[in-house]
């Protein structure tokens, strides 16, 4: 299968047609690597991670400091039970 490069605004680009992009499972907006090796261009599929970042982001929000609000929650005594009648 023969395709040929595009000029795109400033760039150029390739278009895959769509066999190809059905074969691998993609769509329009997928990440793609790209690698040189021996005189060819390799691109693959980025695999996104589900929950990848995840951990990093929590520790940040974690290292945040509390707001009042959120401070006066922590601070609240946790004895309902012995006040509430289920």
């Amino acid at each position: 299968m023969h395709t040929a490069l595009r000029k795109m605004g400033n760039s150029t680009g390739i278009i895959l047609p769509k066999p190809i992009l059905t074969a691998l499972g993609l769509s329009s907006g997928a990440k793609l690597d790209l690698e040189l090796n021996d005189g060819r261009v390799i691109v693959t599929p980025v695999k996104h991670v589900p929950r990848e970042g995840w951990a990093e982001a929590a520790a940040a929000i974690g290292a945040l400091p509390l707001t009042e609000e959120e401070q006066d929650w922590l601070d609240m005594p946790n004895n309902f039970d012995d006040e509430w009648t289920w």
